[in-house]
């Protein structure tokens, strides 16, 4: 589902706003000049550190407005239907499916038999795994994620 044109705008951040007001003053000094966007954002970014909480006050101010109004208009704003606002909570939580009920059985040992690995190549070592398990070792993780779709086949109508 594509985002809704109408829903508010985001709030912006005390250091979003301090980037704009930066932004407006490199245009008053260079008004022709192109901006290169990460030597501005790195610029940007050591200023914003070096600044007192005093001179950021100003922008935490604005980021506070901005706050209350985006929470204001977001009382008062409906989705359009067939766009989610939030998750219904009484909705059941779908099933994992067999390789996940196989990962979350293996994830603990290989996390603990390589300390130093990413989740990501944990991810990558699980998926090796599964794929080299034979079809009869798989059965009774894909026994378990059908009974678990079942069950939730029958709770979500």
């Amino acid at each position: 589902i594509g985002k809704d044109p109408k829903k508010p705008r985001g709030k912006v951040s005390s250091y979003a706003y301090f980037v704009q007001s930066c932004r407006e003053e490199h245009k008053k000094k260079h008004p022709d000049a192109s901006i290169n966007f990460s030597e501005f954002s790195k610029t940007c970014s050591e200023r914003w550190k070096a600044m007192s909480a005093k001179e950021k006050v100003k922008f935490e101010d604005l980021a506070k407005q901005d706050k209350v109004c985006y929470e204001r208009e977001m009382e008062s704003y409906v989705p359009p239907k067939g766009m989610k606002r939030t998750k219904d909570p009484s909705v059941p939580k779908r099933p994992p499916s067999a390789l996940f009920i196989f990962c979350a059985g293996h994830f603990p040992k290989i996390k603990s038999g390589n300390p130093g690995l990413s989740i990501g190549d944990i991810a990558k070592k699980l998926g090796e795994m599964w794929n080299s398990t034979s079809a009869e070792d798989k059965q009774p993780y894909e026994e378990k994620a059908a009974k678990l779709k079942e069950k939730y086949d029958k709770a979500s109508g």
